[in-house]
């Protein structure tokens, strides 16, 4: 049903920086698949990727309230190294790793990029 979900930026080069750090943790395979100068998205070919960009209205990127992305991981140990690596790049935590909902829950860490946009990295086993 998704077919990618764009991020605003304010900083493109700190922006790249951060996701092509951080989404490795993730999935070594995940790259830059398009650079449209003020839009990069990453991901796989076939996936839902991500894209982060400067407003098309050339206004400040802002941070829209209830809005978060949740980034897919194979184990809990990728949602571990995820949430170390936005955390070394200066993301700000909003929950550490852990289960969610009991111990049969989603593995789930969270927080914020260097733009202030709110992500998590989830494990579903």
């Amino acid at each position: 049903m998704i077919a990618y979900v764009t991020i605003g930026t304010n900083n493109m080069e700190q922006a790249v920086k951060f996701y092509t750090a951080v989404l490795a943790e993730l999935d070594p395979e995940i790259k830059m698949l398009m650079d449209m100068g003020r839009l990069k998205m990453f991901g796989k070919p076939g996936a839902v990727n991500l894209a982060i960009c400067t407003p098309f209205d050339g206004k400040p990127a802002t941070v829209g309230n209830g809005v978060m992305v949740a980034l897919a991981a194979e184990s809990p140990a990728k949602v571990d190294a995820a949430y170390k690596k936005a955390l070394e790049l200066g993301g700000k935590d909003e929950g550490a790793p852990g289960r969610r909902g009991g111990e049969k829950g989603p593995y789930i860490a969270y927080f914020r990029d260097l733009d202030g946009n709110k992500l998590n990295a989830i494990c579903m086993k």
